[in-house]
């Protein structure tokens, strides 16, 4: 039985985004080398939402809704029936097939919070559960958390694009062992890659056959990148018996101080969901789900320029880290890269402390998404498009500060 102490050990929020102040400078000037580097801090640990700021309208739609009163801050748990209606159609039409706003979709605290309703809905006690690696880093943490056991499924994301995606032999082997969850993100945070037509082909019939739950996390589905196609689970022609997928505004959009999510699927499991929902939070904040309205109704051409902003801003990044020969590949979609450092001479997280503190720069240590990854770390360069250029460049004088 797990006790509680080790429950809480298993959800590690120390060196997850948002809590670098948490980590420490004790006995880095023991090993700090050189003086402190200039240039304006930067933290690619989450993006930036003065650089990119939050969709047209969505503080005007806040304040409508503050107008509104207790109708809107009470909402029905989850969420307001007229906002679920809209949004039902909005992403019925996005991913291909029609959704019940009363019986299939939930407004969540943020995409995180979908996050927690699903695997609470789905995982108890002995639960096998089908993790990627790497991928999101609260996935294998609330599987823990709430007692069940993570089946690690390697991710290929540095070969050939035909040949990157899940393994899925092991993924068939798994669901064959008893796996009864499959969890997932795509685009993939935190690589960037996108999942190809034949892999999500193969997992949905692979779960259909084994009888397995899919959570499947498309927060950055919008983001797509120059030639780059998507395929939503939903649109596939065999389907799992029970499927939540998970989406928001919160990043492409630059929403993310409003907390907002939705997870739509399954009704017995949104019902579920709703039910913990009821007691974790009662709602999403009940203000903030007006500004949903502006999702998927910005003005013209508004997605387009800020894909086409962040994709210069990948490129120049990836040239940066080609030069200095850190293997890093190249994202399909999102805001995030995941450069492969060379060896050095201190570990990961002291590494990224000493960065942190001597240049100013925040970075995620690669561990947070797949224990075997403490030669990466993470960015997300949704930021000024100069600073992040160079901050990346101050990684590459760090990297080779204290290389083995």
């Amino acid at each position: 039985m797990i006790t509680l102490d080790e429950k809480f050990k298993a959800l590690e929020a120390d060196n997850a985004p948002g809590q670098e102040i948490r980590q420490g400078t004790d006995n880095l000037d023991a090993i700090m080398r050189g003086e402190k580097t200039s240039g304006i801090p930067v933290d690619f640990s989450h993006g930036d939402v003065d650089a990119f700021p939050p969709t047209p309208g969505s503080s005007e739609s806040w304040k409508n809704a503050f107008e509104i009163g207790g109708q809107q801050a009470y909402t029905e748990y989850r969420g307001a029936a007229q906002i679920r209606e809209g949004l039902a159609k909005r992403l019925g039409t996005y991913t291909g097939k029609a959704i019940s706003a009363d019986k299939e979709l939930i407004i969540t605290p943020g995409t995180q919070g979908a996050l927690f309703l699903a695997l609470g809905a789905t995982v108890t006690t002995g639960t096998k559960v089908a993790v990627a690696e790497p991928d999101y880093f609260a996935n294998r943490k609330l599987v823990k958390f709430f007692g069940g056991e993570v089946v690690p499924i390697p991710l290929l994301y540095q070969g050939l694009p035909s040949e990157n995606g899940p393994n899925l032999n092991r993924l068939e082997s798994a669901f064959k062992s008893g796996t009864k969850v499959f969890v997932f993100s795509t685009p993939n945070n935190p690589t960037g890659l996108v999942y190809s037509k034949n892999a999500i082909t193969e997992i949905s019939v692979l779960a259909a056959k084994y009888h397995v739950t899919v959570i499947v996390d498309q927060l950055y589905s919008r983001m797509l990148y120059s030639g780059e196609v998507y395929t939503h689970f939903r649109t596939c022609d065999t389907q799992p018996e029970k499927l939540i997928t998970i989406m928001g505004p919160s990043k492409t959009e630059s929403l993310s101080g409003f907390r907002l999510g939705t997870a739509f699927g399954t009704s017995s499991l949104i019902d579920r969901m709703e039910q913990l929902q009821a007691i974790v939070s009662l709602r999403a904040a009940g203000y903030n789900q007006a500004a949903l309205d502006t999702w998927f109704q910005e003005p013209s051409g508004w997605i387009e320029k800020r894909i086409h902003e962040h994709e210069a801003i990948r490129d120049d990044l990836l040239k940066i880290f080609r030069v200095a020969a850190f293997l890093t590949a190249t994202p399909q979609a999102g805001s995030y890269l995941f450069p492969q450092i060379p060896p050095l001479d201190v570990d990961l997280h002291t590494f990224v402390r000493l960065l942190r503190h001597q240049a100013g720069v925040t970075v995620t240590p690669g561990t947070e998404f797949a224990p075997d990854s403490g030669d990466s770390i993470r960015l997300n360069f949704s930021q000024d498009h100069a600073t992040a250029v160079t901050a990346a460049e101050r990684i590459v004088e760090m990297v080779e500060i204290y290389r083995k």
